[in-house]
């Protein structure tokens, strides 16, 4: 096939459509307020990287995205379908997971029981818990999607940041519903083999195509290197949505810091 006819193909070629839309979405609490206007989208199989300073209205997004707040004004689409989230419940049982800083993790606990925490799974209408059926998926899990941890039955208070946010990325991927991961900057305050783990993680999801991602990060040099596309919030507002190959980390840092700059 000549270059002409791939080109053509790849035109012809129907883009996946997005699992998630926001469109027009406010937020006020009180005389702030957090957003204003944002309209955002992200694909199956894509991973959208959100940047901003801090106080731009990311975790407010992120939280009108996952149920937590509802939008003063505007919409979310679903699979292309206006849809109202009522609660983070709600949310995740349409496949909506979000990971946060602080995880969500039991140290005490082993961790095949981290990897099924709030999702045990038990012996019919017994309140057993089937142990081995729960090892034995767990390490399925881990294993599929390259986490490297020696025994599904350490305690997770034994292992490092970056298998502990490993761990909490797989809780959510594993989930047969999972159809959005939210990621609340999963590379804060780690180290470069422990970023590096999770960087190695985030790239096998995206060459599985089946889930969609949204990364929140301060480091830019990741998100240009992870990411398919960047959008960079600003006073509550996405002021920037481009391809990340047609962006580079200095333009990003510029275009982050140009409020603050002196003529």
């Amino acid at each position: 096939m000549t270059a002409q006819e791939e080109s053509e193909t790849a035109r012809q070629t129907p883009e996946p459509p997005a699992v998630i839309r926001a469109e027009h979405i406010s937020k006020r609490f009180g005389a702030v307020e957090a957003l204003k206007d944002v309209n955002l989208h992200v694909r199956r199989g894509e991973i959208l990287g959100l940047i901003g300073d801090n106080g731009a209205g990311k975790s407010t997004l992120i939280k009108t995205l996952t149920g937590f707040h509802q939008p003063d004004r505007g919409r979310l689409l679903f699979d292309g379908t206006p849809t109202v989230l009522r609660s983070v419940v709600h949310a995740r049982s349409l496949g909506i997971d979000t990971v946060f800083q602080d995880l969500a993790m039991i140290n005490d606990l082993p961790v095949y029981l981290n990897l099924f925490l709030n999702r045990e799974l038990t012996h019919g209408p017994l309140p057993f818990l089937r142990r081995s059926e729960m090892r034995r998926r767990a390490r399925e899990a881990l294993d599929s999607i390259g986490i490297s941890i020696p025994s599904v039955d350490t305690e997770v208070g034994r292992l490092s940041g970056g298998q502990r946010q490993a761990i909490a990325v797989a809780r959510s991927v594993y989930a047969d519903s999972t159809r959005l991961l939210l990621l609340d900057e999963p590379l804060a305050a780690m180290g470069a083999k422990e970023g590096g783990q999770i960087l190695r993680l985030l790239r096998r999801l995206k060459e599985r195509r089946d889930i969609a991602i949204i990364l929140i990060a301060h480091n830019y040099a990741q998100i240009v290197d992870i990411c398919d596309r960047v959008n960079l919030l600003q006073h509550g507002e996405i002021t920037l949505d481009r391809p990340t190959g047609e962006t580079s980390v200095s333009e990003l840092l510029e275009l982050v810091h140009a409020e603050y700059s002196v003529d």
